[in-house]
């Protein structure tokens, strides 16, 4: 069994924000294995889907980002979901606007929901893919920024990354993620 999970904040004011891009992930993978996320427990939506002869959990936390581990931990342990079968999607500061980087570890970085999931996790070693939505433009706070919503111009490059991190999370279905990590890492 594999656990997928996306960070966002719930509710319609945050749609389409860069910080809701582990969200878009979500949505992408659902909607091409048409599985809506009707379930609801552990403070979070989530479906589960049979991929290639395995159980795979689709995971949005409701949380809102700051506490994105309360829904994540809570539904590995119920389900018995090792770590290295987990991998969470978030936006990345650090990376330029439509950047990819699938990781093994790493710290927060900053990242309030990445700091949550380690917390409750007890590790920062797990599966990630960062999602680069750069930095703000000079002036702009950081929370302002992520709470922001993407251009028409910047949305149509991000629609691409979705994809991507959706074509990622596929294929780590087929084999370990660090095949997948040199695979789209080196692209």
């Amino acid at each position: 069994m594999k656990l997928i999970v996306g960070l966002g904040n719930p509710g319609k004011t945050y749609d389409k924000t860069k910080h809701n891009i582990g969200f878009e992930v979500i949505d992408e993978l659902s909607a091409r294995w048409n599985a809506p996320l009707l379930q609801s427990k552990f403070k979070g939506a989530f479906a589960t889907v049979h991929r290639n002869g395995e159980k795979i959990i689709l995971l949005k936390p409701l949380t809102y980002m700051n506490l994105s581990g309360e829904s994540i931990r809570p539904l590995m342990d119920y389900f018995d979901i090792p770590l290295e079968d987990v991998v969470v999607i978030y936006d990345d500061l650090d990376l330029p606007l439509g950047g990819l980087r699938l990781r093994q570890k790493g710290s927060a970085g900053g990242h309030n929901g990445i700091k949550s999931t380690i917390a409750h996790l007890g590790t920062q070693d797990f599966n990630r893919i960062r999602i680069g939505i750069s930095r703000p433009p000079q002036g702009m706070k950081v929370p302002d920024y992520v709470l922001s919503r993407f251009s028409k111009e910047e949305w149509a490059e991000m629609e691409n990354v979705v994809k991507r991190s959706a074509e990622a999370c596929e294929k780590w279905l087929e084999k370990p993620f660090l095949e997948v990590m040199n695979e789209f890492n080196g692209g």
